[in-house]
């Protein structure tokens, strides 16, 4: 019979690789995202093709919800494969629609608020680890901000207020850095709740899904702090 320690040991091992690749994912997705934006942004022809022609740019939105709801609902009945290659996809398509950054604000603003938000979602995710303090009752509250953010911000594309849309990037930041620790925590609890022996494919699909929460906290983040502190092209 192994000792508490050898127990100990294999649980901790365990939860450190399945976080190990939820992050390795997320990072390839957040690169491919960036490379996507980058190429796209430096093409004339996609340009027009995306932001000259609103059918195409909504479709790729309905695209990218379409992808996030599969992959979120019905990820268990994926093969490991799909999931990831969804991911993978969506986080393309995410390039295509965030090249518009490299068209409104400067390199080097973007560069800069990278690195802050880089930075806010390490702390953020340190945080949400190590806390001995339940973040659960966080859930409720962080998305009823979000779906306020989300319902203010298609309010002020019609009203399209400078002040409204401010306050609506201060508020999203301060939701999205809770969503980061929440989330977080919730993905270290979903690895230490994994039962020994588990299959590799339900691991990888776990990890995808981790990945993607953790992805779009990251990239809700960045595009909040842009709207503060990004330098217009103008």
């Amino acid at each position: 019979m192994p000792s508490i320690s050898t127990q100990q040991t294999a649980v901790q091992i365990r939860v450190n690789t399945f976080v190990r690749s939820v992050y390795n994912w997320m990072t390839l997705g957040l690169g491919l995202t960036g490379l996507m934006a980058y190429y796209t942004a430096n093409t004339p022809a996609l340009v027009q093709l995306i932001f000259g022609n609103q059918l195409v740019f909504f479709g790729l939105i309905i695209g990218e919800l379409v992808l996030v709801f599969a992959i979120a609902a019905r990820v268990q009945k994926m093969q490991a494969s799909t999931a990831t290659g969804l991911f993978l996809l969506y986080a393309g398509l995410n390039g295509l629609t965030l090249s518009f950054i490299f068209l409104v604000y400067t390199n080097t603003s973007i560069a800069q608020v990278f690195f802050i938000c880089a930075g806010t979602f390490i702390t953020c995710s340190i945080y949400g680890w190590a806390t001995q303090r339940d973040l659960t009752s966080w859930g409720g509250f962080l998305i009823m901000g979000l779906i306020g953010v989300i319902i203010a911000s298609v309010v002020n594309i019609f009203l399209r207020s400078t002040g409204l849309s401010m306050v609506v990037s201060y508020i999203g930041v301060l939701i999205f850095v809770g969503l980061t620790a929440y989330d977080t925590q919730r993905l270290k609890n979903m690895a230490l709740a994994q039962p020994d022996g588990l299959d590799a494919a339900v691991i990888r699909k776990g990890a995808i899904v981790g990945a993607l929460t953790l992805y779009l906290d990251f990239i809700n983040l960045f595009l909040m702090l842009l709207r503060i502190f990004g330098s217009s092209r103008d």
